[in-house]
């Protein structure tokens, strides 16, 4: 027997044991990948449908490596769910798989001690843990150094070209790049099309190392695709309430934002289905216990953002449902190939919304760096002298701190800056702002979000269309799409369902939390606080009829505060009283004011007054503004800059001050606003009414950002 059937035949056997079949075989393309792996030590671009098997080529490929000496493999992998079920998997076949993340910091102790005894065949670690500092410079090098395989998982996520790109992947070039001679490395995805294999290549031929692209069919077989058009919010949690349950056994309905995932998961309990919501906002250990539920079939559906994504592996998911598309068709395709692994069928359905366009700039525009934040924070590195921390960062550069910290990873992989021990600090390095490549990479996204408007409209095949625009050569009509085949889902909507929809999405009322913590370093901006706020500056929490990311009524605030300004009708009034009504304060309001709105000021002040009647409240009328004060700031900036824009921005008059003294000791004020965004400006509003006299400032608004 030949050194290549050998190897093969042992390859076989540990193939066998992970899948825990004596009958088990290598799929067209596994055994290549491992060969050229193990026997010819090269680096290997995987691109292949979910669920044709990339794990078992790297899980058997270390398995053979360790056989003969190497070191452990070293998994960079996207996301925690992925980490648990690639564990999983490792064991079955005999390998022994940790995982360092920021989820077991009680185990890097004994994870580090088990790496430096070789008792550990796979480390999974996610791409943000390469440039933890102390990951970075006490354990990476001696990883890069005795690595037997390098896997970098969904690798679309390198390139920026991607649905999904992340700054932290651009990190493992570097990690590349220090790797001996002779180290494979394995990069595999299951969603990029031509421009993205090609960067992915590209990266991972870092230094001049051939790559060898292995590429399969990305059709998949029992996925049966449909997309059903319907016109409101209402008719499409009606549709899902009323027919949820024909659909086959357990699965998955996205939705694009956290608010309309935990709307939709509680509008589909009380129409009496088992389902969990799972979103950035569900607590880690919640979301365990989401993914056990659905992967043992005790709940019909989770109810998710993308939080659930790559890698969540339920080889029987019987649907995925979304409300609401995503902006990308390549993003699309990896989300319904989470279903019908090892089903016959699958059930794959579409019910977009016309406000998803909104949604899809938001994230199409969020990594992107603006040149003036980006040099502000260089700026401000290259002067501090000592490492900056992000909190103290949003006193130099007007950005939320979510899209600050991507700024910095940006910064940081193109050379700019670098984490350290205690925060950020400047490389010296000179930077530019690569107008160029972000102005493709924008034209980029808007051509992927025109393509899934050609999707929705299904001119031809579904299941092709996904295909072509993966660059696919074996595109070919599935004959099971609702083009090739016909609706096979119904397609009313019981006017019963409707009305539940209607009703649950239409209640009006959602809390809102009051600023407790002044931000960090708001002397840098001439304004003298700082710490805990204290109880005779604070509002107490508040109230908005709903979020601009809720159904129903966020949908129809949002409209409303794009349009002109006008008086409140009835409806709107109705739900602000609606609010009031269910309001549980401990201390029912005597009073009225209102912010001077710039944009809306008959509407806030028609509602205003509306509540002052309705409830028999003295009406104190709009705070006045004071000349000269606060700072621009961008609209959707950060804490700091939000703060100072609006710090000394009123006053209360004469007048308001004597109607607050009439009505006697502690009065309560109800303060009305159009839309809490940072909520600094009810915070500075509040306490400017509570230093005039008010024992308590109860904030309201028509609506919340999010």
């Amino acid at each position: 027997m030949t050194d290549d059937a050998n190897l093969r035949d042992e390859a076989e056997g540990l193939l066998r044991r992970l899948v825990g079949s004596e009958h088990a075989a290598f799929r067209d393309g596994q055994w290549d990948a491992v060969r050229d792996l193990v026997e010819h030590r090269r680096r290997v671009l995987v691109v292949q449908r979910t669920g044709w098997g990339k794990s078992a080529v790297y899980f058997v490929a270390t398995g053979l490596l360790r056989a003969r000496g190497l070191g452990p493999t070293v998994i960079v992998s996207p996301l925690l769910a992925l980490m648990r079920d690639q564990v999983a998997a490792a064991a079955r076949a005999g390998v022994r798989a940790v995982t360092i993340n920021s989820a077991n910091a009680d185990e890097w102790g004994e994870i580090t001690a088990a790496l430096a005894e070789n008792a550990v065949d796979v480390l999974l670690v996610s791409p943000e843990r390469l440039n933890n500092p102390r990951f970075r410079e006490e354990q990476l090098p001696t990883l890069a150094a005795n690595a037997g395989l390098i896997v970098v998982d969904e690798a679309h996520c390198v390139s920026d070209w991607g649905h999904d790109f992340r700054p932290d992947y651009r990190r493992i070039r570097d990690l590349l790049d220090s790797l001996p001679p002779g180290t494979p490395v394995l990069a595999t995805t299951a969603t990029a099309n031509a421009r993205v294999v090609a960067d992915v290549a590209e990266q991972l031929g870092s230094g001049g190392a051939e790559v060898n692209t292995l590429r399969g069919s990305l059709a998949r077989d029992s996925l049966r695709l449909g997309v059903l058009k319907l016109g409101s919010a209402e008719d499409r949690l009606g549709w899902l309430s009323a027919h949820l349950g024909e659909l086959p056994g357990s699965g998955i309905i996205y939705t694009l934002t956290v608010s309309a995932a935990e709307d939709t998961a509680q509008l589909l309990r009380d129409a009496g289905y088992d389902v969990l919501a799972y979103t950035g906002r569900t607590d880690p250990a919640d979301r365990i216990d989401a993914e056990q539920a659905l992967l043992h079939n005790k709940v019909k559906a989770l109810v998710a953002t993308s939080a659930l994504g790559m890698g969540f592996d339920k080889p029987d998911l019987g649907f995925v449902v979304h409300v609401g598309a995503p902006s990308s068709p390549v993003a699309y395709y990896q989300q319904v190939g989470r279903a019908g692994r090892a089903t016959e069928r699958a059930d794959v359905l579409l019910l977009p919304a016309v406000q998803d366009a909104d949604i899809w700039h938001y994230f199409a525009t969020v990594s992107m760096p603006k040149p003036d934040q980006a040099e502000a924070v260089i700026a401000a590195l290259s002067s501090a002298g000592a490492p900056m921390s992000t909190a103290a960062l949003e006193t130099v550069a007007d950005v939320r701190r979510t899209r600050l910290e991507l700024l910095l990873k940006v910064l940081d992989v193109e050379g700019a800056v670098r984490r350290v021990r205690g925060g950020w600090e400047a490389t010296g390095q000179s930077w530019a702002y690569d107008a160029e490549r972000y102005a493709r990479v924008a034209q980029t996204r808007q051509a992927e979000a025109d393509l899934m408007r050609t999707y929705q409209r299904g001119e031809r095949c579904r299941m092709a269309f996904l295909q072509e625009v993966l660059d696919d050569p074996g595109a070919a009509e599935c004959g099971r799409c609702d083009v090739c085949a016909g609706a096979w889902y119904p397609t009313e909507v019981p006017a019963g369902a409707r009305d539940r929809a209607r009703a649950t999405i239409s209640r009006a009322g959602v809390p809102v939390e009051p600023r407790a913590q002044w931000p960090t370093g708001m002397s840098r901006l001439g304004v003298d606080v700082k710490g805990k706020i204290g109880e005779a500056d604070r509002v107490e929490q508040g109230r908005v009829i709903a979020r601009l990311t809720d159904l129903g009524w966020g949908q129809r605030l949002r409209e409303l505060l794009n349009a002109e300004d006008a008086p409140a009708d009835d409806a709107l009034k109705a739900a602000c009283v609606e609010v009031l009504k269910e309001w549980p304060w401990e201390r029912r309001p005597q009073a009225v004011a209102w912010v001077p709105s710039e944009r809306h000021p008959q509407l806030i002040g028609s509602v205003a007054q509306h509540l002052a009647s309705v409830g028999r409240l003295t009406d104190l009328g709009a705070l006045e503004s004071a000349s000269g004060s606060g700072s621009a700031a961008e609209s959707g900036g950060n804490s700091a800059f939000r703060l100072a824009s609006v710090w000394d921005r009123w006053r209360v008059g004469y007048q308001t001050r004597e109607s607050l003294a009439a009505l006697g000791a502690d009065p309560a004020v109800l303060l009305v606003d159009d839309l809490i965004d940072s909520r600094w400006t009810m915070a500075v509003a509040g306490r400017t009414l509570r230093h005039a006299g008010a024992a308590q400032v109860l904030p309201f608004a028509l609506a919340a950002a999010a």
